[in-house]
């Protein structure tokens, strides 16, 4: 029969390889973390502090805008001159129009009178089994006359008459794709503050991997490319039955170590108005999970172990100060109190300071709560895509 004071050594034991397994747990998260922050998710306000030193192009090459509009109306009429009045010198912008039931066409015939360098075509009706994305943006790369195209949406809208001058600092001889930033208009609320920032992380991670040689997707509301890249490739052949990846697939095709560079100098952002529903939101974020299972290299899934390494860091610690209470060893939860803290202080300056750089609103104290809210947006996007019908994704 086991005394009291065995029983009492027997859950000291327990209780001491239980608090040393988490605490070797949450300290190779915490590392993991770490490296993210320093390494990856700070290369932004390097990438920063390197351009402000580096000095402005005295000449500028030509280059096409191309954007698909379907239905945009407001945005379009609110956005398109803010593009044709740029402080370019040689540019033209390319709208195909897709089918619109709105007021989209008489909006362009306005426009087209005010700017010369307006063109205008339309997405025949007869085009079947292909995503009608991908077709606006290849009837305007053909039609297009320059061998820079920079690629973007209605309803987005430059942040300045700069924006292209800043893209095109990159056109480089060895540069095939410049990737841009974009975020959201700020707005109040929760769930805008959640999607806001859920792209500034998003952004931190893919502008991120681009900044250390290891470009694998863009987003196609910000984003240029050499023609002659995009017909060497074939175009979205390999892809032109899906409905999206008309940016992130063909940058990982195209992309690779050395023809890739990014811009995120304030001059350069793109902003795109909060999704009017959420369901739009979660749609959007499903859609980069089809795509993403198809890109090439283990990045993606990289990002996901990092995504993973939070959610195990927070309950690790958890575990550690509550057991460590329990069980009167103090200075586990003691330590683990000082590892949160420290991977917190991280986690505020690297948010504050790449938001400011960006505009992005000061999450401050709410960056932890925002975090936990992203983690649970991105396990209900992950088990929407496991209970969506794939076929949804393809174009009929």
């Amino acid at each position: 029969m086991l005394t009291p004071n065995i029983k009492k050594n027997m859950n000291t034991a327990y209780f001491s390889d239980l608090l040393l397994w988490l605490s070797v747990c949450g300290g190779i998260m915490l590392i993991f973390q770490i490296l993210y922050y320093t390494c990856l998710y700070n290369r932004i306000h390097s990438n920063n502090k390197k351009q402000e030193k580096t000095p402005r192009l005295q000449e500028y090459p030509p280059l096409s805008v191309i954007l698909v509009t379907k239905d945009s109306g407001s945005a379009l009429e609110k956005n398109l001159p803010i593009i044709l009045e740029q402080d370019y010198p040689n540019y033209e912008v390319i709208v195909v129009n897709d089918e619109s039931a709105g007021e989209d066409e008489d909006i362009l015939k306005r426009l087209e009178v005010r700017y010369d360098k307006l063109y205008y075509t339309f997405i025949p009706k007869t085009a079947r089994y292909v995503s009608r994305k991908k077709l606006g943006i290849a009837m305007g790369i053909r039609a297009s006359k320059y061998e820079w195209l920079v690629i973007t949406e209605p309803n987005c809208r430059p942040v300045g008459n700069q924006w292209l001058k800043r893209l095109a600092e990159n056109f480089t001889p060895d540069t095939d794709v410049v990737l841009g930033y974009c975020g959201y208009e700020a707005e109040k609320g929760g769930f805008a503050r959640k999607v806001m920032f859920d792209a500034l992380l998003h952004s931190m991670r893919y502008l991120g991997w681009a900044l250390a040689g290891c470009p694998y997707m863009g987003i196609g509301r910000n984003m240029a490319y050499r023609k002659s890249a995009y017909l060497k490739h074939n175009g979205f052949a390999m892809h032109l039955n899906l409905k999206g990846g008309e940016d992130d697939l063909l940058v990982n095709a195209l992309s690779h170590h050395g023809n890739t560079r990014v811009e995120t100098s304030a001059e350069s952002i793109v902003r795109a108005p909060i999704p009017a529903y959420k369901r739009l939101w979660y749609e959007e974020k499903v859609a980069r999970l089809v795509t993403g299972k198809l890109y090439k290299g283990i990045l993606p899934y990289l990002n996901g172990w990092e995504t993973l390494c939070r959610l195990l860091f927070l309950l690790c610690t958890i575990a550690l100060i509550a057991i460590g209470i329990v069980a009167h060893q103090w200075w586990y939860s003691a330590a683990a109190l000082v590892a949160y803290a420290l991977r917190y202080a991280l986690q505020i300056i690297t948010f504050r300071r790449i938001g400011k750089e960006m505009n992005e609103p000061n999450y401050g104290w709410l960056a932890p709560l925002l975090e936990i809210g992203q983690m649970i947006s991105a396990l209900q996007v992950r088990i929407h895509y496991w209970r969506c019908n794939k076929s949804d994704f393809i174009r009929k």
